[in-house]
């Protein structure tokens, strides 16, 4: 053993020594030297852009992203065949002598990858061109969220949100109709407050609101009307109307299920409504059982003209909708059960079908109250989850532009991406009666063109929140 020690110590002694010497040797390290075949973009033209094809247009280069941003080009460019002048490094070349951008239909940008040559060595920028095109739709990049709901980042969940107790809301743009068997009872919210963070309800006069399983359950917000229907029983189904909340409603329905021929028993889980500037339109109320569709016709706000028994969807679930698609007879069907069948399902005023969506996994499972509408120029897709097997309430909005009718949009939007262009959760977690409500409002401005959006999405112990969206428009 000591015979080993000292053999240990004479090579490590030995090893000390040997980096001694190396270290003192520094003309031996080896030296940096600058690269004769530098690949440095230092500045970058389009020597042909506009109608005439004679306009330069010079661009700003980002050495830290490997980027190049131009100011916007005419929108009559010849953009198949873009020609640089570029400023290298010493003895570097781009690539091609000229570039082809590829603009997709209501795209106002596109990009390529040119490549800086300096043999053996090169480099890669990304360069984009955009038009000065109009633009179309919603900035998304641009959104403002007003949150009462389970997502940590907004305010705290709206007080009557909690416990079951408020499973019916509705949106108008300029109220929020909250629908509740809380302390607090149902009443409306100016949207104005509650973009400053102010929290003022104004109280529904109450008298005479009586009978069903629950009096009140579910409502709708039109201009200056509010309704409320109760969770018939066997007292049978009533809808009430507002114009002055501090004044008693009037009653506008009062039925016996059991006196329509055909109709289920439990009606008022579930409300879609459509009205036009008169007040002409229809109620919708699927049963509880899933085994009909009541359709309620309204005339001039409040006069009751016909019901009728309308087929439901298979597995629509007590959290059915049925929303209109504005300026057409195409209704969106949708229940946050269909995805165990076909996500959504088009429909007309009757309820006959007219077409179902192929893929099960084409938007998210459990999808409810979703609808189809026109902004600025684009059409939309939106819905919420209904979390009653899983996850929380999100709300989820899709482009589907593509397409001449809803129901082309909708098979086009099937073969596209799917990648929503606003996804965000009101939280809630699972619950076994999960409301879930959407709305959209569409702000106009001086000459009655599209201006912003507003989205609304609401559940059962979730909360609310509201998304303002402005338009988009051409920046330089």
């Amino acid at each position: 053993m000591k015979k080993i020690y000292h053999i240990s110590i004479f090579w490590s002694i030995l090893f000390s020594l040997a980096v001694l010497s190396f270290v003192s040797c520094g003309e031996d390290f080896p030296t940096n030297m600058d690269s004769p075949n530098e690949v440095v973009l230092k500045s970058l033209k389009v020597l042909n852009a506009g109608v005439d094809g004679n306009t330069v247009v010079e661009g700003v280069v980002d050495e830290n992203t490997k980027s190049v941003w131009f100011p916007r080009l005419d929108a009559e460019t010849n953009v198949s065949a873009i020609k640089f002048e570029a400023e290298l490094s010493d003895g570097a070349h781009l690539e091609k002598d000229t570039y082809a951008f590829t603009f997709e239909e209501g795209k106002d940008a596109s990009s390529v990858i040119i490549k800086v040559l300096n043999e053996p060595r090169f480099r890669e920028y990304k360069v984009t061109l955009r038009l000065r095109v109009p633009v179309f739709g919603a900035d998304f990049s641009k959104k403002q969220v007003y949150d009462y709901s389970g997502n940590e980042l907004g305010n705290p969940v709206y007080p009557t949100f909690t416990g079951a107790l408020t499973r019916g809301s509705s949106f108008d743009g300029e109220y929020v109709l909250i629908v509740t068997r809380h302390a607090t009872l149902s009443h409306l919210l100016k949207v104005s407050d509650l973009k400053n963070n102010v929290i003022t309800p104004i109280a529904l006069n109450l008298t005479g609101v009586a009978g069903g399983t629950f009096p009140v359950n579910v409502g709708a917000k039109v201009k200056n009307h509010t309704y409320i229907a109760n969770l018939s029983g066997t007292t049978g189904m009533k809808i009430y109307h507002w114009t002055d909340p501090s004044i008693a409603p009037e009653v506008i329905l009062n039925v016996d299920p059991a006196s329509i021929p055909g109709a289920g028993k439990r009606h008022g889980d579930n409300l879609s409504y459509h009205l036009d500037a008169n007040g002409n339109g229809y109620f919708f109320f699927g049963d509880n059982a899933v085994t009909e569709v009541l359709r309620i016709k309204i005339e001039n706000f409040t006069n009751v003209t016909e019901i009728k028994v309308l087929p439901t969807q298979t597995r629509a679930s007590f959290n059915m909708s049925m929303n209109r698609v504005e300026q057409t007879d195409d209704y969106i069907f949708s229940g946050y059960e269909t995805g165990n069948v076909v996500p959504l399902r088009v429909v007309n005023s009757d309820g006959a079908l007219l077409y179902a969506m192929t893929n099960v996994s084409s938007v998210p499972s459990q999808s409810a109250d979703a609808r189809v509408f026109h902004f600025n120029g684009e059409r939309y897709l939106m819905m919420a989850t209904a979390p009653r097997y899983s996850g929380n309430a999100v709300l989820y909005l899709y482009d589907i532009t593509k397409g001449a009718t809803t129901i082309d949009a909708l098979k086009e939007f099937e073969l596209g991406d799917k990648i929503p262009l606003l996804q965000y959760s009101i939280g809630g977690g699972v619950n076994t009666s999960p409301a879930t409500q959407t709305g959209y409002h569409i702000v106009k401005d001086n000459e009655g063109k599209d201006s912003s959006l507003l989205l609304y999405a609401a559940s059962n112990d979730a909360g609310f929140a509201i998304i303002e969206v402005p338009k988009k428009v051409l920046d330089e």
